[in-house]
């Protein structure tokens, strides 16, 4: 069927259309020579759009699958050139001129975006997101389809990335501004471009967004669909979800009592299995829930800070990722009462010395040694601190790229720029990863003088500062253009 990916239907789904649309002006007076896109919806406030030098291609169609990819042609790679230049300078204003001249540059547009939403502008950030998103579906190869499931995009193709990281963004925000449904929609479209690699690690995400859209029986389909091939139970996220899924439809009073009983079943089954995978889940999800578990539990050594403290460091990072994602979900006191009784289940298990649980135990130690990059890359971009914190040094300390986090390691180069552009070897690496950091907010700056992190607030304030100026001007800088074939648009 076709996929909702307008967020506006679910928000009027749940408020109504007034309070949504609030004092929009009617459609029909909106500039008459906009293309119909499905992502986004352009704006008034936009710049008028032209083409930008993207293109897509078909590369190639291997059982019935359509590898696509996007090109850049000579003159947007002279603009990505400048972008990078801009970047180097350490001086985000020069990303705000580049932008006025080309309004629909993708990677200076994600970049800003980031540097907004550092600033608590999120207004201003999702719009720039959308702005990336509408440039790149303008580009869109006419048999590209986002709806087939069967077009795939190439993650190590460096032109390709934005749209993975523009839509990755946009769904954050749908989430955020609470339009789980369409953010879920988005979440299944990412896995679709390049579902063997994930690139963006999406699967840690698939499972919140489906709890929060209570869109339960997906989730366990996917879960039984991938499992075999996937081993999706190997990561805390789904471990823990499917059961709650379970849990939740053995709570719709509408269906039969045989699916209510089997329910039930695989949500016990599942969650103390879970349990003994990954006990170090436990306590901090009770204590993000505000609950004191019972002498029992804290008296016992399964579940005590051993748990935390022996669990490998890949490990770490997944379970503090879901925790800080997902505990709303588990705060139901419904929900707190099922786990309490699944917990003292375990307990039972590991006293009476179940092969299960060193069986477990064993998994556990060799499996999470290091995560691939594509999960850092996820723990980048999910902001959530928790997760960041628990990220090795020798991902934090190299500068990460808001446009292109953690590139990967067999990417596939298509140009490259020209000699002069590249940096000198004494350029100071120390300010440089400043600048990097200010555009990802959660790295902590561990830098001696404390000087270079004031410095850099400025830079940062003054960026914002010019950003509203420009913006408050641009719908003026076009004239109207008389040649518009569509009959006037409305310019005022």
């Amino acid at each position: 069927g076709r996929i909702n990916l307008n967020p506006e239907n679910e928000l009027k789904r749940y408020f109504g259309a007034r309070a949504v649309l609030g004092d929009q002006r009617p459609r029909q007076r909106q500039r008459q020579y906009v293309r119909s896109t499905w992502l986004t919806a352009p704006k008034n406030t936009w710049p008028r759009y032209s083409k930008t030098g993207i293109a897509m291609q078909l590369v190639d169609t291997r059982r019935g699958v359509q590898h696509f990819t996007f090109e850049h042609h000579r003159e947007y790679q002279q603009v990505q050139f400048k972008f990078l230049d801009a970047v180097e300078s350490m001086d985000p204003n020069n990303i705000v001129l580049l932008l006025q001249m080309n309004p629909y540059h993708v990677d200076s547009l994600l970049q800003l975006s980031d540097v907004c939403r550092m600033q608590e502008d999120q207004e201003m950030a999702r719009d720039l997101i959308e702005r990336a998103l509408y440039s790149l579906e303008c580009a869109f190869h006419p048999v590209f389809s986002l709806t087939s499931g069967t077009c795939r995009l190439d993650y190590r193709r460096p032109e390709n990335r934005a749209f993975f990281l523009a839509l990755f963004k946009h769904l954050m925000f749908l989430e955020k501004r609470g339009c789980p449904r369409t953010a879920l929609e988005f979440c299944k479209l990412i896995l679709s471009l390049d579902p063997e690699n994930d690139p963006l690690c999406v699967l840690l995400l698939i499972d919140f967004l489906s709890l929060r859209a209570r869109e339960y029986t997906f989730l366990t389909r996917i879960f039984q669909e991938w499992e075999s091939h996937r081993n999706l139970s190997q990561l805390p996220n789904f471990a823990f979800s499917v059961p709650l899924a379970y849990f939740f439809l053995s709570q719709q009073e509408e269906r039969s009592e045989l699916e209510i009983s089997q329910a039930r079943e695989r949500a016990a089954r599942l969650i103390q299995l879970a349990l003994i995978m990954f006990p170090s889940v436990l306590m901090p999800l009770l204590d993000r829930c505000s609950v004191q578990p019972d002498a029992r539990v804290t008296s016992h050594p399964f579940f005590g800070l051993n748990a935390q403290i022996s669990q490998p460091p890949a490990l770490n990072q997944l379970t503090s990722l879901y925790v800080g994602r997902t505990h709303s979900l588990w705060k139901d006191p419904a929900v707190m009462a099922w786990l309490e009784t699944h917990v003292h289940e375990v307990l039972r298990m590991v006293d009476a010395r179940d092969p299960l649980v060193e069986d477990s135990e064993h998994k556990r130690k060799m499996r999470y040694q290091s995560a691939p990059r594509n999960i850092y890359r996820h723990v980048i971009l999910s902001e959530m601190k928790e997760a960041t914190a628990a990220l090795p040094l020798e991902v934090t300390s190299q500068p990460v790229m808001g446009f292109d986090p953690l590139p990967p390691l067999d990417s596939i180069i298509s140009y490259t720029r020209p000699e002069r552009y590249f940096l000198h070897p004494w350029f100071p690496r120390c300010t440089l990863s400043l600048f990097f950091r200010s555009l990802l907010p959660n790295f902590n700056l561990q830098v001696g003088e404390a000087g270079a992190g004031q410095d850099l607030n400025q830079g940062v304030n003054r960026l914002m500062a010019a950003m509203r100026d420009m913006l408050a001007n641009i719908q003026f800088q076009e004239p109207p253009r008389d040649d518009n074939p569509e009959g006037d648009g409305d310019w005022d």
